[in-house]
């Protein structure tokens, strides 16, 4: 880690007071800033604020996360924000406390959408039915309200079609960092690859000088 006495000194200069501060202030209030905010922070935005460099937040923001390992508390990780959660195995008691109705649980079917999304992102719904064997429609328009995939452009193709994506808030909900710590599945990739060469011929027709281009939505 960078020198502590010149985190401290960054901070204590960006905050226009002495050298005084500590990293325990500095944690303090990053601790703080994302427990009052209860949504993601960049931390671009947490570098500003403490006047360090995002390298360092990132670091701090680490060494903290080591401190709730016994607790109910949580900081979860994402690539360009972070937040502060409780742990999934206290949902029962917070439920409880709070008067929360169990619900809005995915269905099994917009499970295997969302599967289908995020192991091949970004993609579009007749892709998705493709791969399903049926209409995929109002799973889609779920998750989409759900706030778990969202838009993220048109296909280059006949009609333009939607492409969907993932959502930081699909990270937030199944406690992943990134894409990459999806678990493997070789059945959805058979299936994804089957898909694949099914809609092959029809993507030649419509492009025979190259691959599809992904451009932004409107």
């Amino acid at each position: 880690m960078t020198d502590t006495n010149e985190i401290k000194n960054e901070a204590a200069a960006a905050a226009n007071e002495s050298p005084a501060v500590t990293i325990q202030n500095i944690e303090g209030a990053l601790e703080a800033i994302l427990f009052a905010a209860g949504y993601p922070m960049a931390y671009s935005k947490l570098s500003e604020v403490l006047g360090l460099s995002v390298k360092d937040v990132k670091k701090l923001l680490s060494h903290m996360s080591e401190g709730y390992a016994d607790r109910g508390i949580q900081l979860l990780f994402f690539p360009d924000t972070c937040q502060l959660a409780t742990k999934e195995e206290y949902l029962p008691y917070i439920r409880e406390a709070l008067g929360i109705k169990k619900g809005g649980n995915l269905s099994a079917s917009s499970m295997e959408v969302l599967a289908v999304i995020a192991y091949n992102q970004p993609v579009t719904r007749s892709y998705v039915d493709t791969v399903r064997g049926v209409d995929s429609s109002y799973a889609v328009n779920s998750l989409l309200d759900k706030g778990l995939i969202a838009a993220c452009g048109r296909l280059d193709a006949p009609g333009r079609p939607m492409l969907y994506n993932t959502t930081d808030k699909f990270l937030r909900v199944f406690g992943l960092s990134s894409l990459e710590d999806l678990p493997a599945t070789e059945a959805l990739s058979v299936a994804a690859e089957t898909a694949q060469q099914a809609q092959e011929p029809a993507k030649e027709e419509a492009e025979p000088s190259g691959d599809a281009v992904v451009v932004p939505g409107e």
